[in-house]
């Protein structure tokens, strides 16, 4: 692997060669909005990687909330990734449509509940398929394992710990919303939703961390991020519209081993639809 490449996504050639590893486990990370007019579970079934299991966001979530597909307790969060035959110790490969879009999501999520071993396929299911690669319609049955969670939540914000971080200034705020949304020049797509961005954030588009669904090199992500003005030696605090691609900068950050960051669950969802949180418009 090029030294200027993330140790955290994998080749769908890499990926290919090892189907049918018995520690290793695909999962099937696909999630859309209404605006990108795909559908995750219908593509799933049209074909998927040989192997791999669906991982539903909004199923794998936090359901005593109505803020969308918030981190479960890592109780429910084990119960439902051990139905899917996936445990802690296990290589766990996550992939989505577009390449570097909800994966990321995914990524994080197996990782701050104690997984060791997690990777992203560079390039998605797009990808894969574009090479003619294999895929399958079956729907693996997998046999349940047990995922024995070692949760690290200081790697998530919530709402009164991210306001006091925007009250304070305590760390670096990086969106990844649009640069449109951001400034508050596009609406939100989300009925009753303030537009602009937390004061003191700085704008960092998912789209910028990758070209055709695969994760920029290490020295291109840095120029990104830091010329969003981040420093990249100072505590990061990552969000979005819904806490999925919020992970995108995360996954970024990890990358260049940067590892003092954390991802605010409700990101704009919340904070945009509150009427006591402050909002700033305009370009950072």
């Amino acid at each position: 692997m090029s030294a200027d490449l993330s140790p955290f996504v994998v080749s769908a050639e890499w990926l290919q060669q090892q189907i049918g590893a018995k520690d290793l486990r695909i999962v099937d990370a696909s999630f859309y909005l209404p605006a990108q007019k795909r559908d995750a579970e219908a593509e799933y079934a049209a074909g998927h990687i040989p192997g791999a299991v669906r991982f539903d966001h909004d199923k794998i979530a936090d359901h005593s909330t109505d803020l969308p597909h918030m981190v479960a307790s890592p109780e429910d969060f084990a119960e439902q990734v051990g139905k899917l035959g996936i445990s802690a110790t296990d290589r766990i490969v996550v992939y989505d449509g577009p390449g570097i879009f909800s994966a990321p999501r995914v990524w994080w999520l197996f990782r701050i509940m104690g997984a060791g071993d997690v990777r992203v396929l560079d390039g998605g299911l797009d990808g894969w398929k574009a090479e003619g690669r294999p895929l399958e319609t079956a729907t693996p049955d997998p046999a349940p394992a047990v995922f024995t969670p070692t949760f690290d939540a200081e790697r998530v914000v919530g709402f009164e710990a991210m306001r006091d971080i925007v009250s304070s200034g305590a760390m670096q705020i990086a969106d990844a919303r649009s640069a449109g949304r951001f400034a508050a020049e596009e609406p939100e797509p989300r009925p009753g939703m303030r537009a602009g961005h937390m004061p003191g954030a700085r704008s960092l588009p998912s789209g910028s961390f990758s070209t055709n669904g695969k994760l920029k090199p290490l020295s291109e992500l840095k120029r990104t991020i830091e010329a969003a003005g981040i420093d990249l030696s100072k505590p990061v605090v990552t969000s979005c519209g819904s806490g999925i691609t919020a992970a995108i900068i995360t996954l970024a950050l990890h990358s260049l081993g940067h590892t003092d960051n954390r991802l605010y669950d409700g990101s704009w969802s919340e904070w945009g639809s509150r009427a006591d949180t402050p909002i700033a418009t305009g370009k950072a």
